[in-house]
């Protein structure tokens, strides 16, 4: 039910019949609720496509975002979150519908009027991924500008990030990640913020991480030349097995050895 908050001249909020109103950065919106019937039109399918592209990328980061496009949708009726959108939806888009992806080289996570970072760099280390910068002919007023830091991970729709990292003169600052994460392919942005928190700079793209192979899961023995399962005959002619005395790993890989042993059919 839509109430009119204030008074007969006040902001309408609430549900009237299919339409919604709400308060948004002072205003008074209004908007249409409920599902079309029409059939999509092509342009309506590629801009839904775009659409739930972007946002796949971008939701995961949705603070990080919020923060670094908040002075883009200052005094507008606009959030920060619809302008990263807007933006990365104009200008990191490459391909054609139904092919529609990101150009991680052109995407903004941050949008504002400090100077970006200069020659920054990554290294993928034990710890996470270690970003550095180039910290020479810095204005002094910007000595103290923090680092913001973003690590994408594409394929698994994860991001790790820092929002106020190391200070700009210290060169360098390291995102952790985790063990479920350290093998993935990732894409990487830098940032900067100021001490008061009320401007940012431009994000640079650092660059971008292939995913590291997985190693196999090895099986040790004692004796190597034993590796094969002799079968032998006992009394009674009762045939069994004879397992090779083996170091496994893993626990899995050693209960698959022995089920393997124990489903194997000894030659008559």
């Amino acid at each position: 039910m839509g109430k009119l908050v204030g008074g007969p001249f006040g902001m309408l909020h609430g549900r009237v019949g299919n339409l919604v109103a709400y308060v948004l950065n002072g205003e008074n919106v209004m908007r249409q609720i409920g599902r079309s019937e029409k059939p999509l039109t092509k342009a309506r399918k590629v801009n839904c496509e775009k659409m739930t592209v972007v946002n796949r990328f971008l939701n995961p980061a949705l603070p990080f975002i919020r923060l670094g496009f908040r002075f883009e949708a200052a005094g507008t009726n606009r959030n920060a979150y619809n302008e990263a959108v807007s933006y990365n939806k104009m200008n990191a888009l490459q391909g054609e519908y139904p092919n529609i992806s990101m150009d991680y080289s052109k995407v903004l996570v941050s949008k504002g009027s400090l100077p970006v970072a200069k020659q920054p760099q990554i290294e993928r280390t034990e710890q996470g991924i270690l970003f550095t910068w180039d910290t020479s002919n810095i204005p002094t007023e910007q000595n103290y500008d923090r680092a913001m830091l973003l690590v994408s991970y594409p394929e698994m729709g994860e991001m790790s990030y820092l929002p106020s990292g190391s200070m700009r003169i210290e060169g360098k600052d390291l995102v952790p990640v985790d063990w479920a994460h350290r093998n993935a392919r990732m894409e990487t942005y830098i940032s900067f913020i100021n001490p008061e928190g009320t401007k940012v700079s431009d994000s640079v793209y650092v660059g971008s991480i292939a995913a590291a192979e997985q190693q196999p899961l090895k099986i040790e023995t004692e004796n190597q030349q034993g590796i094969d399962t002799a079968i032998s005959k006992v009394p009674g002619n009762r045939v069994e097995p004879i397992i090779p005395n083996l170091k496994i790993k893993q626990e899995r890989s050693r209960l698959w050895f022995l089920e393997a042993l124990k489903n194997r059919t000894a030659p008559s």
